[in-house]
């Protein structure tokens, strides 16, 4: 197991938390890519009507704003675009979206099995996220992908830090010493105060 960036190995059980998952043997993962935005809005939506509810049990008067919801909409939507688009196709391991309640925080789970090349893809990517300053990054990859010369950029990690002060950190593990499979977790942490 590999843990890189700001992952956080425990999440309390007791936590309010909503899980979806994606059997890759129903459907492939990549027609499934129409859905994720529909999931995205499920989640945030999900989010406002539990803190509404938890607000009126508890007689306090705080609510989601529009931009804590479009953050969640957002972190949601790019998550599970790059799991349909990087899960490894003949990979019977579901991919799985969890979304944790905390009284300040929202955090992010996202689960699915890569190909060994993507894992290391991904690695070097993001030792690149954890190496350099995040909006000097995010620029530099802006006019990469303008040049259509970005490949895998990142771009979306980017965003998350820049624009919603995000935390990410991810867990590689490996089912078997023989797996052609790598295990990623990607977690996000948002501040939702």
């Amino acid at each position: 197991m590999k843990i890189l960036g700001n992952f956080i190995s425990d999440i309390p059980t007791q936590t309010e938390y909503l899980q979806i998952g994606f059997s890759p043997s129903s459907i492939p993962l990549k027609q499934r890519w129409q859905t994720n935005g529909l999931s995205a809005d499920f989640i945030s939506e999900y989010l406002e009507v539990f803190s509404v509810g938890q607000q009126v049990v508890q007689g306090e008067t705080f609510v989601i704003s529009s931009q804590i919801n479009d953050a969640v909409k957002y972190v949601a939507n790019e998550l599970l675009e790059n799991a349909m688009k990087f899960s490894a196709t003949d990979s019977d391991y579901p991919t799985r979206i969890s979304f944790f309640l905390f009284d300040q925080q929202v955090v992010f789970h996202v689960v699915n099995a890569v190909t060994r090349s993507s894992a290391d893809n991904l690695e070097i990517l993001i030792h690149t996220l954890l190496e350099n300053d995040p909006h000097e990054l995010y620029l530099a990859k802006m006019e990469a992908n303008a040049e259509e010369s970005g490949g895998h950029s990142g771009l979306g990690f980017l965003s998350m830090v820049c624009d919603y002060s995000a935390k990410l950190g991810w867990k590689f593990e490996t089912l078997a010493p023989d797996s052609p499979f790598v295990i990623v977790t990607t977690m996000v942490c948002l501040d939702i105060t």
